[in-house]
């Protein structure tokens, strides 16, 4: 479905990023990885999913938070690959801490990486996308994009402002064929994830089982993680003809969580 198109994937070295990228491959498209963790085992696990259609893997380590570096991997993308058909804003970063005690430097690397990266790659994406007239703006928000959390002021500030981002993109260009809209995992069981599932399971002398059952139950009432993977796939509907006329939504997939 995406043969000879080329995607653009943040923080796609491990986890979220990771799966949606896979499934893009899967579709027959062209990888540009961005990420700081080894890219090297990333580049091949997408090769392989993209195997069948002899796709192209490149990496870019630029620094999301440095707006010079996205003009440089932006600009490297555009001349590696021709165009960047697919732009999916994945990456984030996270601290918790309460309002009062929240450390400035935290809040402004997190809003930085967690919704100004997005902006800096979606304005330079737009150009090449709107003359072609096909494209896909992809952005990674959150169930916090839609709700709140105690703890969480700079990564829910940042989700909230990713969502609206992308309405206006999407209004924006709304007549053409480039598109825009937001996904909204709840709990997605990444690396990151069961640390913190390990993490309460050693802290309160527990089975892994059953802090597991803990954290899932205090948010999301199917009980169950969603997967990369189900993440990827979304992403791809996003990307197929089915879609054409979904534009400006933030939708959820958190087994329930918003809808309480």
């Amino acid at each position: 479905m995406l043969k000879g198109k080329t995607a653009l994937v943040t923080g796609s070295t491990s986890g979220i990023g990771l799966g949606i990228a896979q499934a893009l491959a899967a579709q027959g498209a062209n990888i540009l990885l961005n990420g700081f963790g080894d890219s090297e085992a990333a580049k091949a696990q997408i090769a392989a999913a993209g195997q069948a259609h002899g796709i192209s893997v490149d990496y870019h380590g630029a620094d999301m938070s440095q707006p010079a570096e996205i003009e440089a991997m932006m600009a490297f993308g555009a001349q590696r690959f021709e165009r960047l058909d697919i732009v999916v804003n994945n990456a984030g970063i996270q601290h918790v801490a309460s309002v009062e005690d929240f450390p400035v430097e935290k809040w402004d690397a997190i809003l930085a990486i967690n919704l100004s990266s997005a902006f800096h790659t979606t304005r330079l994406a737009l150009p090449a996308m709107q003359q072609a007239n096909w494209g896909r703006i992809i952005n990674v928000a959150s169930v916090h994009g839609l709700v709140g959390s105690v703890q969480k002021s700079a990564y829910v500030a940042a989700k909230h402002g990713i969502v609206g981002l992308t309405k206006v993109t999407a209004l924006e260009n709304a007549t053409t064929g480039v598109t825009c809209n937001a996904i909204c995992p709840g709990w997605v069981l990444t690396p990151l994830v069961q640390k913190q599932v390990d993490a309460r399971a050693a802290a309160q002398n527990i089975s892994t089982e059953a802090a597991t059952k803990q954290l899932l139950g205090e948010k999301e009432p199917s009980m169950q993680f969603t997967t990369p993977q189900e993440l990827g796939e979304l992403a791809v509907f996003f990307c197929s003809a089915a879609a054409n006329n979904v534009r400006g939504v933030a939708w959820n997939m958190d087994g329930g969580w918003a809808a309480q």
